[in-house]
Order: C-alpha cells, then sequence, then structure tokens
C-alpha cells in the first residue's frame, strides 16, 4: 500500500511538471504571437489561490522586454539600429521569437533604452 501511494505522489508530481512545461509553452507561444503582430503584452496577473505563475523562458522574456522598452519610447527598428551602430536587419531578428538571440546582446539594446536586463533565480517549487 505505502508502494502505491509513493507511486501515485510520483505519477501526480510528473503530470504537474508536464502542465506546468505546457503552460510555459503555451505562454512563450502567446508571448510570440502578441511580438510578431505588433500588439500589446499585457502585464502578468497576480496567482490566485490554488495557482502557481509561469515563468517566461529567459530568451522570451528578454526579447518581451526589449519589444515592451521601445513601445514605451515610441522608437522604431530603425531608431534602435542607429543608436546601437547596426543594421534595422538585425534588430529585426532580436525582436523574433524564432531567431536566437544571445543576451547579451539584448542588454545592449535595452542598456540603449535606458533598461537593465536581470536575471534570476529562485528554488523549484
Amino acid at each position: 500500500m505505502r508502494e502505491w501511494r509513493a507511486a501515485q505522489r510520483i505519477r501526480a508530481g510528473c503530470a504537474n511538471l508536464w502542465q506546468t512545461w505546457q503552460a510555459a509553452d503555451c505562454l512563450e507561444e502567446a508571448i510570440a504571437g502578441r511580438i510578431g503582430d505588433g500588439r500589446e503584452i499585457p502585464k502578468a496577473s497576480r496567482a490566485a489561490r490554488g495557482e502557481r505563475l509561469i515563468p517566461v523562458p529567459a530568451p522570451m522574456a528578454a526579447k518581451a522586454a526589449l519589444y515592451l522598452a521601445m513601445g514605451e519610447r515610441g522608437m522604431t527598428n530603425a531608431q534602435l539600429a542607429r543608436k546601437l551602430g547596426c543594421d534595422e536587419k538585425e534588430v529585426r531578428r532580436m525582436l523574433n521569437p524564432r531567431h536566437p538571440t544571445k543576451l547579451p546582446r539584448i542588454k545592449d539594446a535595452l542598456d540603449v533604452l535606458g533598461k537593465r536586463l536581470v536575471v534570476s533565480v529562485e528554488e523549484a517549487a
């Protein structure tokens, strides 16, 4: 009986991990779609009782932060490219959710916009 209960807890833990991964994947796709369509990215809401916050993967969080910072400043891709001393195509790629962009490059762009890129590590729940 004890082994069966332990197996249930393990299966429940795996199911929770799978659900968390699926939720993170959906969230990432939703953010990517909004960036791609040029739409607003809403602010995260607080978790209600019994809910958990879903983290956004670091590369997507950085791209979303850049997208939002540009929107706050009313800055175009071409204007940011001039400030960074690069081609506008590079800025488009930085904002493209499907293009792998190194975090230091996004950090440079955020610096130009007066923002700071912060990465944090927390205990897993």
